[in-house]
């Protein structure tokens, strides 16, 4: 019997008895539990395979909502807030002493959002708690942005997926943290740093750090397939390298014309990023379920969606 479900009520009621829900946002499905719940976070953890030294977000329903959940908001988090919540982007900001520590690795700063998904939304709102909700998929493994992504890898494991259709913009939000009051980039996400930029202005990007990690999705192999992923500027050279196995190719918006690949995936015929971003992790679930030898990505132009786009691809191959 499938665990997918639209009932709201349902999942409210399995999330008040510390059980886990994986819900829709626009970006990818969540694996969501009460923040105040030792129980149920740990329970995110463990279902994960999730090293307890990587912090999760926070999901609240409001912007009204971040008093209960951060002692000190600068001003240009304010701005940021304003201008992209609900939505792709996660901050990070001191915590109030009562988020536990559990949540935020041992770190004083918690990462939160206002997802935007209607149904989410919704059920945040009945909810006397916030949730935490890493992506809900196995740790290291492709992020999932339909409903039967999130059924494929924990079946047994958690009481429902919370059934809001493809995710709209299929890749992780942009986390941005503050130093010395001013954003820090942690890690390229569904908002584009360009648009970032055009509000508190010029933006810096630290992304990696493997030993405490600031925020979730800094880890160098990340959102990976479990077939071997390369990346390439040029794909047809790359399958040259690969001939006589079974292959895969992900490509932006051109075919590749060559009888050695197996099957190949087109992000976008019309070049368009957003597109591209929301098909990607559909495309990398696909091609992973067709028992190739080896999946070849395109690199893609690095501006916008694009350097986010490479972010996820980089940190797939191994």
């Amino acid at each position: 019997m499938s665990i997918i479900s639209k009932n709201i009520q349902n999942a409210a009621t399995l999330l008040k008895a510390d059980k886990l829900v994986a819900i829709p946002t626009e970006t990818v499905y969540g694996l969501a539990g009460n923040i105040y719940s030792e129980t149920a976070i740990k329970r995110i953890f463990e279902t994960k395979k999730r090293p307890l030294f990587n912090p999760l977000i926070v999901h609240i329903p409001s912007i009204e909502s971040l008093e209960d959940i951060v002692s000190y908001v600068p001003e240009k988090a304010s701005l940021l807030a304003e201008a992209f919540w609900p939505g792709s982007m996660t901050l990070v900001l001191k915590k109030h002493a009562n988020i536990p520590d559990l949540i935020t690795a041992g770190k004083d700063t918690v990462a939160v959002r206002v997802p935007n998904h209607p149904l989410t939304l919704e059920l945040l709102q009945t909810l006397p708690f916030p949730l935490a909700a890493p992506s809900a998929n196995p740790f290291g493994s492709i992020s999932p942005t339909k409903p039967e992504h999130v059924e494929r890898y924990f079946k047994d494991a958690i009481g429902q997926v919370l059934d809001g259709g493809p995710c709209a913009n299929g890749i992780e939000s942009t986390i941005i943290g503050f130093e010395n009051n001013e954003p820090v980039i942690y890690r390229l996400g569904a908002l584009a740093l360009e648009d970032i930029e055009a509000v508190v202005g010029k933006v810096s990007i630290k992304n990696k750090k493997e030993v405490s990690p600031d925020a979730p999705g800094m880890l160098e192999r990340h959102y990976a397939p479990s077939t071997r992923t390369f990346l390439t500027d040029n794909v047809s050279e790359e399958v040259k390298k690969h001939l006589g196995k079974h292959i895969g190719v992900l490509v932006f918006k051109s075919e590749v014309n060559s009888n050695a690949v197996a099957t190949q995936i087109i992000l976008s015929q019309e070049g368009d990023m957003a597109e591209a971003a929301s098909k990607l992790y559909d495309a990398m679930h696909d091609l992973d379920h067709q028992n190739l030898d080896v999946i070849i990505a395109e690199r893609f132009p690095d501006y916008g969606l694009g350097k986010s786009i490479n972010d996820r691809l980089q940190r797939a191959t191994f």
